[in-house]
């Protein structure tokens, strides 16, 4: 029994980059990025796509309303938490929370220190920087419980 372990334990290997992308490759539920950095966003969306998502752009919280508001299909955002505007990432959590129950939220800061108990219910945290592999992982699993 323990060789059978051995070989089991020999032969995993962390999931690679191509691996998770091409896992999720198979959705394709609408995440909207909201991020005040064109080149942070433009990565974050090029991830999103890479993966098979169908991704949209805003550039604060006032913006993201405004997507939302247009657009019924949105399933996940994806939000930095330090933006300008009339609100950070964390108040547009909320108010998404409070306008659109089923639409799941993932934060991200450099900056902050965020628990999930910050975020709504099923809220989810990724520290900046963060890999494409986290990234997809979360909303992968996010969008699968939607």
């Amino acid at each position: 029994m323990t060789s059978t372990f051995r070989n089991a334990e020999a032969n995993f290997s962390p999931k690679s980059d191509a691996e998770v992308v091409a896992e999720a490759r198979s959705t394709s539920a609408v995440v909207l990025v909201v991020e005040d950095d064109p080149l942070l966003r433009m990565n974050a969306v090029d991830m999103i796509e890479d993966a098979g998502f169908e991704a949209l752009e805003a550039p604060d919280a006032d913006a993201a309303i405004c997507v939302l508001e247009a657009r019924t299909d949105i399933r996940l955002i994806f939000t930095d938490i330090d933006m300008p505007g009339s609100m950070d990432g964390l108040a547009l959590a909320h108010a998404v929370a409070n306008r659109w129950p089923p639409v799941r939220i993932v934060a991200t800061s450099g900056h902050f220190k965020v628990s999930e108990t910050d975020l709504p219910d099923g809220g989810k945290f990724i520290p900046k920087p963060y890999r494409q592999h986290q990234l997809v992982d979360v909303l992968s699993g996010l969008s699968a419980s939607a």
